[in-house]
C-alpha cells in the first residue's frame, strides 16, 4: 500500500454553479495595470469566481493596507501574516494609487476593501479616509463604496471612514451567529452588528449593507435570524452568495444550496424592510455594485 496521502476530490459543481472562464485578455491587461501601481484586488486575492466577468465590465474591488491580513478565516485565501515577524508593510502612496487606476478606468462606482491590519492602533482607518478622499478628489462625480473590516469594534475608526464621504458603508457579517467561532475566530457576531449600527446612526444618509455566505453548515432559522438581527441594526441591503472552496486549505463547503432557496432568502429578506436582497449562487457583496446601489437607492426611504 502506498504510504502516499490521499486527498479527496472536490465534489463535483452542480450545473447552476459551473461558471466558464472567459476575456482572458482583459484580466491579463487589468491585472498588469494594477501591478504596475502595485495595487491589489479581492477579486484575485480571495479568488472571486466573477473575476473574469467583472474585469471584463471594467469593474474590480481595490484592496487596500496591503496583501497580508492578521486574521485567518477560514473561508478566506487572502493570504495571512505575522505582525511579529514585520512582515507588514504600509505603502503611503496607496491612497493616490487607488485614485489613478479607477480614473484610468473610468470608473462611475468605486468600491474599495482591505485586509485586517489589527496591529496598527487605529486599524488602518487613517489610510483608509485617505483613500476615499484620494478617490473624490481623483472622481467628484463617482459614487463610493466601502467594505471595511470590524476594526475590533473602535467605533472611532469607522466614523473616520465615514466623515471621508462614502457613498455605501458595507461590513460583511460572513456567517451566521453559531458558525463564528469556526468561519470568523477573531470577530464577533455582535461587534459586527453594532459596526453597521453605529455606522447607520452616524452617518443617516449614507446606504449601510452587509454580506453573507450560505452552505457553510447554517440552518435556514439562522440565516433567518440574522437577517432580522441586520435589519434590527437598520442595515439596507443584504447580499447572499454560495460559499466556494477557494483552496484546499480551506474549509470544505458543507451544502451547494439550490437557485430556489436563495430565492426564498430574499423574499424572506425583502419582507423584513431591506430596501434590497441581491441574493444567488454567484453573489458576492461587492458583486455588480453598482447596480445593487441603484436599486436600493431607487427603493428609497428610512
Amino acid at each position: 500500500m502506498s504510504d502516499l496521502i490521499q486527498i479527496a476530490p472536490r465534489p463535483r459543481l452542480p450545473e447552476w454553479l459551473r461558471k466558464p472562464e472567459t476575456h482572458f485578455e482583459s484580466v491579463h491587461l487589468l491585472k498588469r495595470e494594477l501591478r504596475q501601481k502595485r495595487l491589489h484586488t479581492v477579486c484575485e486575492s480571495a479568488k472571486c469566481p466573477n473575476i473574469h466577468e467583472c474585469f471584463h465590465r471594467g469593474a474590480a474591488t481595490f484592496m487596500i493596507l496591503g496583501n497580508l491580513c492578521t486574521r485567518g478565516c477560514a473561508f478566506c485565501s487572502v493570504p495571512k501574516g505575522s505582525p511579529a515577524k514585520r512582515e507588514f508593510t504600509l505603502d503611503a502612496e496607496e491612497p493616490e494609487h487607488v485614485a489613478e487606476m479607477a480614473a484610468e478606468m473610468r470608473l462611475r462606482y468605486v468600491v474599495i476593501t482591505s485586509v485586517n491590519r489589527d496591529e496598527l492602533p487605529d486599524g488602518g482607518s487613517t489610510h483608509w479616509a485617505a483613500t476615499v478622499r484620494a478617490v473624490r478628489r481623483a472622481l467628484p462625480t463617482a459614487k463610493v463604496e466601502v467594505l471595511t473590516p470590524d476594526f475590533c469594534g473602535d467605533m472611532d475608526a469607522v466614523a473616520r471612514v465615514l466623515d471621508a464621504g462614502p457613498d455605501v458603508y458595507n461590513h460583511n457579517m460572513e456567517t451566521v451567529k453559531r458558525l463564528y467561532g469556526k468561519v470568523r475566530p477573531q470577530a464577533d457576531y455582535r461587534q459586527s452588528l453594532d459596526v453597521l449600527a453605529f455606522a447607520r446612526k452616524y452617518q443617516p444618509e449614507t446606504l449601510t449593507k452587509s454580506g453573507l455566505m450560505v452552505g457553510l453548515g447554517e440552518r435556514v432559522e439562522e440565516v433567518e435570524e440574522l437577517l432580522r438581527d441586520l435589519r434590527g441594526a437598520d442595515v439596507h441591503v443584504a447580499t447572499i452568495g454560495q460559499y466556494l472552496q477557494p483552496t484546499r486549505r480551506n474549509m470544505a463547503v458543507a451544502e451547494y444550496v439550490t437557485p430556489a432557496k436563495f430565492d426564498a432568502y430574499r423574499d424572506y429578506g425583502m419582507a423584513q424592510g431591506f430596501q434590497m436582497v441581491f441574493s444567488g449562487p454567484f453573489v458576492r457583496s461587492s458583486y455588480m455594485a453598482d447596480v445593487v446601489e441603484e436599486h436600493a437607492s431607487a427603493a428609497g426611504g428610512d
